[in-house]
């Protein structure tokens, strides 16, 4: 699945992404916004592999919104002006999409993106670049993931693994039947929780908080296995 999320003041430009995304060959989740602070807020708590994002907006454009991200996904710039073309080319962006927009420019444009995907064999596995090397870690291993401001910390059965990374770009990376969000700051193995009471979480006698945001869905998880 492909999570994405489309920012936009026009509401039928949003329609046509959603509409387009439906068809795509592959599996796609698109959340959409009018708002770029409520944008920017999902964007924050959420996991969103793809961005697909307008310029030409009443509080701020595209270029300021995509600057203003620490760790932005990848991005598609939808647009009805070929000028900032080059803006797009010099941020790096996946695709540069002019309205209105054919759905077979939409098609090429996702699966380029899809094919950057980072991808885990077999799901099993995942590679982490610490300060000094690349350390492979089994998520089996794998008890919680804490975010240190631009770092998170990966707890397993072994010592802990400090990366440059955010929390939201490595729960993108993960199975989401394994792994779940608590809180902004911690993501947990289903399979290592020992118990829960109230607002925590117990792994390995390490008690995790559950957050006001994330309880609900927490809850409506963990009561399909009980």
């Amino acid at each position: 699945m492909m999570n994405c999320l489309a920012l936009d003041d026009e509401p039928l430009a949003l329609e046509i992404i959603e509409d387009f995304a439906r068809k795509a060959p592959f599996p796609m989740h698109v959340k959409t916004f009018e708002n770029a602070a409520l944008a920017l807020r999902y964007l924050q708590e959420e996991p969103v592999d793809l961005l697909f994002l307008d310029i030409k907006m009443p509080d701020i454009t595209g270029i300021q919104f995509l600057k203003s991200l620490k760790h932005p996904p990848m991005v598609i710039f939808t647009t009805a002006y070929e000028e900032f073309a080059i803006d797009g080319f010099e941020l790096d962006v996946v695709d540069y999409l002019l309205k209105p927009i054919p759905f077979e420019r939409f098609l090429k444009a996702v699966v380029k993106a899809q094919e950057h995907l980072p991808v885990t064999q077999q799901n099993d596995y995942i590679f982490v670049k610490t300060e000094y090397k690349i350390i492979k870690i089994n998520l089996e291993d794998i008890l919680y993931i804490e975010a240190l401001k631009d770092y998170i910390k990966i707890y397993t059965h072994n010592q802990p693994v400090l990366t440059l990374k955010s929390l939201k770009a490595f729960e993108s990376r993960l199975p989401k039947d394994k792994f779940i969000r608590v809180h902004r700051s911690y993501l947990v193995a289903m399979n290592k929780i020992n118990s829960v009471e109230r607002n925590t979480v117990m792994i390995a006698n390490q008690p995790i908080p559950i957050s006001e945001g994330y309880r609900d869905k927490f809850y409506d998880v963990i009561t399909k296995y009980s």
